[in-house]
C-alpha cells in the first residue's frame, strides 16, 4: 500500500528477527522518500551514527532527488558504529558513515572494507577546558573526559599535547565517560577538560568554558568517512558509483547553498536556526570539494589507526581507501557543468 508522507518520515527498520540480531542497536529509523514510484528503485540502506552536521549530506542526497537520479531508494538508519560494520558485512546495510570504525576493523581483522568518500578534511573535535585552565601546560596532572581511552580522537589529543610540550601519554589522565557524556562531565566540575563535538562545544563555550584548541587545526586527518564492503564494490559497482555520485552532488549542494543546507539541518536534527547557522558558518570550510583526501592525510589516518589497534604493521593506503568512484563522479560532474 502506498502512502503519501513528508520526506523526513521515520519508520522502524526490518522486522523482529533483524532487531534481535542487532541487540546493540539503540534506535533504528528510516528516511523514506516521498516518491510514488519508489518501488522501481533499488533500496540502499545507509547507516549513520548520529544526527551531526556532516551526516546531513545523506538526507540531502535523497531530498534533492540525487539518489533517485541514480535509481536508488536510500534509507537512512541510525546504528552505532561497530554494529553498523557488522550489519554491512551481513548485507543488511550497504554503506556506513562510521568510516573510522571501518578503518579500525580493517587494521584489526583484515576486514574486507573500503572508505570511498571523505566528507571532511579536518577533524571536527575540540579540546575544551574549565575557565581556570589558561594554557596547555596547565593540563599537567589533570583529567580529560573522552569517549574512550582507545578512541581515535583521544590518540589525536595525545599527539597534539605532545607537540605542544607535554607528554601526551603520561602528563594527563584520559577517562571514558561514555558516548555523548563528555560535556556533562566537564560542566559537572569533575573533569578539567573534555574532547567535544561541534554541538557540545557551543554549549560549553556559552557556559563559560575555554576552547583550548580545534583538532582540525592541529592534525592533518580526515573525518566523516563513508565506507562500504569490497564485496559490494566487486559485485555491484553501479550501485556504489551511483551512491557516491549522489553523495558528491549533495556535498556540492551543502557547500554552495547555505540556506538550503541550514533548512535541511533543521529538519534532520531539530536544532534551532541559530544553532544550525552557527554550525554551518564554523565548519562548512572543512567539507571536501570532491569527497577525496590526499595521500598524506590517508597515511596520517592509518598511522592513528595503527596506534589505536596497537600494531606495528604499516597498512598501505590502497588497502583501506578506494576513492576511484568519487574521483570519477567529480570528473563527470565537472565535464557536464553540473551545479546544484
Amino acid at each position: 500500500m502506498k502512502t503519501s508522507c513528508p520526506l523526513f518520515r521515520w519508520q522502524a527498520w526490518a522486522g523482529a528477527k533483524r532487531i534481535m540480531a542487532w541487540s546493540l542497536l539503540v534506535s533504528v529509523q528510516l528516511l523514506q522518500p516521498d516518491f510514488a514510484s519508489a518501488q522501481s528503485f533499488q533500496t540502499v540502506n545507509m547507516a549513520i551514527p548520529a544526527k551531526s552536521f556532516q551526516m546531513v549530506i545523506y538526507p540531502v542526497a535523497q531530498q534533492k532527488g540525487y539518489m533517485k537520479e541514480e535509481g536508488l531508494d536510500q534509507r537512512v538508519i541510525f546504528i552505532a558504529p561497530t554494529t553498523s560494520i557488522q550489519a554491512m558485512l551481513g548485507g543488511d546495510v550497504q554503506f556506513t558513515g562510521a568510516g573510522t570504525s571501518a578503518l579500525v576493523s580493517i587494521a584489526r581483522g583484515n576486514t574486507p572494507l573500503k572508505v570511498v568518500v571523505a566528507t571532511n578534511d579536518r577533524v571536527l573535535q575540540w579540546l575544551v577546558t574549565r575557565p581556570e585552565i589558561t594554557s596547555l601546560k596547565d593540563l599537567k596532572g589533570k583529567k580529560i573526559a573522552t569517549t574512550g581511552v582507545g578512541a581515535v580522537a583521544t590518540f589525536m589529543a595525545r599527539q597534539v599535547l605532545t607537540k605542544h610540550g607535554l607528554d601526551g601519554n603520561k602528563d594527563v589522565t584520559y577517562l571514558d565517560v561514555g558516548q555523548g557524556n563528555q560535556l556533562a562531565a566537564l560542566l559537572g566540575g569533575g573533569f578539567d577538560a573534555a574532547i567535544l563535538s561541534v554541538e557540545q562545544r557551543y554549549v560549553a563555550l556559552d557556559k563559560g568554558m575555554r576552547e583550548m584548541f580545534f583538532m582540525g587545526n592541529e592534525v592533518k586527518n580526515s573525518w566523516g568517512m563513508l565506507a562500504t564492503t569490497d564485496k559490494l564494490i566487486k559485485e555491484n559497482p553501479k550501485m556504489v558509483g551511483g551512491f557516491v555520485r549522489a553523495t558528491i552532488k549533495a556535498l556540492r549542494y551543502l557547500r554552495q547553498e547555505k540556506e538550503g543546507a541550514i533548512s535541511a539541518m533543521l529538519k534532520f536534527s531539530g536544532v534551532s536556526r541559530q544553532q544550525a547557522t552557527r554550525v554551518y558558518d564554523d565548519i562548512i570550510g572543512t567539507f571536501t570539494r570532491n569527497g577525496v583526501v590526499d595521500d598524506e592525510t590517508q597515511r596520517n589516518d592509518l598511522n592513528i589507526i595503527r596506534q589505536v589497534t596497537n600494531t606495528n604493521e604499516t597498512m598501505p593506503n590502497a588497502k583501506a581507501y578506494d576513492f576511484s568512484f568519487a574521483q570519477e563522479a567529480d570528473q563527470q560532474l565537472n565535464k557536464a557543468g553540473w551545479r546544484p
